[in-house]
């Protein structure tokens, strides 16, 4: 496995203007999200291997049967295709690696986390013209295909075995102990699959205490969303003192505090607190 390297700084500059840009335009492109979250961790996705994954896509993508029939046939055809001649599927192993979360390493390793599988999966079917979505059941990410009424689900993970009703409530029971709620199979939109291949990173940075680097991408790129949740901004404060910057940190505690204040001044005096600690540091 190389080591993935961060981009310059105005080479990430650039890619969070376009991944801002792209998240908050009228229709969220999935694909590229993903990649330019993908050149924010390894600094040697350049555009010309961004394009090449997006051409990868559309290469696959031209290779499935034309208008296969209805849900369950396309769900067929893309694992024939992703599954069985591509070998795209996950293993336990793939939980430990942070390219399990990067869409051009995943396409380069044939593995990765369900949720990129499910990227994969999503962006060839749409491709090609599936009525494809993501479906987010709780501690595990498949496709699904059709409307609610004609649903069929797959899990790329699996190497895109169908789904029947008793598999994915095996699925929600495993995860959670509770059983499949109708409303766990809605369709996620683009950022709503963005915003859970950010939390998988920072989950995987957040065991990894050595990993701030990782984690601090991983939470800037969330606040670019135009939906995040403000703690955010303390997560980040508290990552910027670990890794030093005493005065970014702080006053990014600050400005979370100020946010907070309305509805809990006790939590407000709290990160207050923290953030004259970490001024402290200075002296």
């Amino acid at each position: 496995m190389r080591p993935l390297y961060p981009p310059t700084p105005e080479r990430s500059a650039e890619l969070r203007r376009r991944f801002a840009e792209e998240a908050r335009s009228e229709r969220p492109d999935l694909s590229a999200l993903c990649l330019l979250m993908g050149a924010e961790a390894d600094g040697e996705l350049d555009e010309a291997g961004m394009d090449a994954a997006q051409m990868e896509l559309d290469e696959m993508a031209g290779r499935l049967p034309y208008r296969p029939g209805g849900p369950r046939a396309w769900a067929v055809a893309l694992r024939e295709l992703l599954g069985e001649r591509y070998g795209f599927c996950g293993c336990a192993a793939d939980y430990e690696r942070l390219e399990s979360s990067l869409l051009h390493e995943v396409l380069l390793r044939r593995r990765g986390l369900p949720i990129l599988l499910s990227v994969v999966w999503m962006e060839v079917a749409r491709r090609a013209g599936a009525p494809v979505y993501g479906v987010a059941l709780p501690g595990h990410f498949v496709v699904g295909f059709g409307p609610a009424d004609e649903q069929v689900l797959a899990d790329p993970f699996d190497g895109g075995r169908v789904l029947t009703g008793s598999d994915a409530e095996v699925l929600v029971a495993g995860a959670t102990g509770a059983p499949l709620e109708p409303s766990m199979l809605t369709p996620a939109d683009p950022l709503e699959v963005v915003t859970r291949i950010l939390n998988n990173v920072r989950a995987w940075a957040a065991a990894r205490p050595e990993r701030t680097d990782v984690a601090l991408w991983a939470v800037e790129l969330s606040l670019l969303l135009p939906a995040h949740p403000a703690r955010l901004r303390f997560e980040r404060g508290t990552l910027l003192v670990k890794r030093g910057d005493f005065v970014g940190g702080a006053a990014e505690m600050e400005e979370y505090a100020e946010l907070i204040e309305v509805v809990d001044e006790g939590a407000a005096e709290r990160v207050r607190a923290e953030a004259r600690a970490a001024r402290a540091l200075l002296n």
